[in-house]
């Protein structure tokens, strides 16, 4: 398993971007698939974003598809969610997460970044 920690979060105005990072500490980072996901004050977790372990495939929810990116550098043992076009719905607190399988089980967790958005 890997250890992660994630960045990047803030409280922003409606329209404008973010990019949230996740570094990884430990072995194997770079065989991870990454997945992103948000949980919304009082409601559930929801799977934003999907990377594999190479970065060539993506996969999204369809609320954030066209604006978010998630992407690998397994050279700097670092996931990233680049977040553009923020809306008010898009507050919550954002979790990286890798496993070995794509876009289903995680293996490893970070604590979260909270993005706050305002219209």
């Amino acid at each position: 398993q890997v250890q992660l920690v994630e960045s990047g979060g803030g409280s922003v105005q409606a329209g404008t971007s973010l990019r949230l990072s996740c570094a990884a500490s430990g072995h194997g980072f770079d065989l991870y698939h990454m997945g992103w996901f948000r949980q919304a004050h009082g409601k559930e977790r929801e799977f934003v974003a999907a990377v594999t372990w190479d970065g060539q495939s993506t996969k999204y929810a369809d609320p954030v598809k066209g604006r978010f990116t998630a992407s690998k550098d397994n050279a700097k043992n670092t996931g990233y969610l680049q977040i553009n076009s923020l809306k008010v719905e898009d507050t919550a607190r954002y979790s990286c997460a890798a496993g070995v399988k794509f876009a289903t089980d995680y293996d490893s967790w970070g604590q979260g970044t909270q993005v706050t958005v305002s219209s």
